[in-house]
């Protein structure tokens, strides 16, 4: 059973190569990736991580957050003739999969194959990703995942759809917002789950650059300023927070490709429950 994904992951990180959380998770699972890193910071990446994983960004200190590095690596996916391409934040403890009721910690890259599966099922999935722990309840009913919501922090991107990366807040919402205008589907499983550290808890990254003073009012201005059709902002848990409304995005309806065939069987892809002693 192949357990790496066929589709490059990528993990952009500034500043983490102590921390380097996502870097730690996928070399548990023993997946193939790559760091994306920003030039002034090699020699320490380099001191702690395979050389052969490193790619270096041919800029640095740009001063607009992630979003230059995340079109490099759309760039570079294209050019490798990729048809998809993953990227991850660097602050993922774990990924972890939602097996009857529990949320359990995941060491193979199988988790990524069995999303790619599914996705690769239709014609019109422009983006997918795992939905994060904190919104995956133990025990709590929901399907194995939403259709037409926003993707975030851990994306598979459809290579060939008509977008880019653009602005400097909330990245993420914009693009799956523009997607969905559109008529392209987007994914979020629950069956499968990110372990997140929240933002701004972590050092480097973009906490400094973005997320400093009124960082999160301005995050929240920005993706209203892009589509004030379906953005609110609100006060909510304690600081501002944007609000959009997906509802219209119900008809936005997966396409399955020619051809394909499902079999009425359960697969999980040679993955296998394990009991870990404390």
């Amino acid at each position: 059973m192949n357990r790496n994904p066929k589709y490059p992951i990528y993990v952009i990180s500034k500043g983490r190569w102590e921390q380097r959380l996502t870097v730690r998770a996928l070399e548990r699972m023993r997946v193939r990736f790559h760091v994306v890193i920003e030039p002034q910071e090699y020699d320490k990446y380099a001191s702690i991580i395979n050389p052969k994983k490193i790619l270096v960004l041919p800029f640095s200190n740009l001063g607009q957050g992630s979003i230059p590095a995340r079109n490099w690596v759309w760039e570079h996916s294209l050019s490798i003739k990729a048809e998809r391409h993953w990227i991850l934040d660097d602050n993922i403890r774990n990924v972890q999969r939602l097996n009857l009721g529990s949320r359990i910690n995941v060491e193979t890259g199988a988790i990524f194959v069995a999303a790619e599966d599914f996705v690769d099922r239709y014609e019109n999935i422009a983006l997918a990703g795992f939905n994060y722990r904190t919104f995956v309840i133990p025990n709590d009913l929901r399907p194995a995942y939403y259709i037409n919501e926003r993707i975030y922090s851990c994306i598979l991107i459809k290579n060939d759809i008509p977008y880019r990366w653009r602005g400097k807040y909330n990245e993420d919402t914009d693009l799956s917002l523009r997607t969905l205008k559109d008529g392209w589907v987007t994914i979020l499983f629950n069956a499968f789950i990110i372990d997140k550290m929240p933002t701004m808890t972590m050092k480097g990254g973009n906490t400094d650059e973005l997320y400093a003073g009124d960082g999160r009012l301005k995050m929240a201005q920005s993706l209203q300023e892009q589509h004030p059709d379906i953005t609110d902002i609100t006060w909510r848990w304690g600081r501002w927070q944007h609000h959009v409304d997906y509802r219209r995005f119900k008809k936005n309806k997966l396409v399955y490709k020619r051809g394909i065939e499902i079999k009425d069987e359960i697969n999980n892809f040679g993955m296998k429950l394990i009991e870990v002693e404390d």
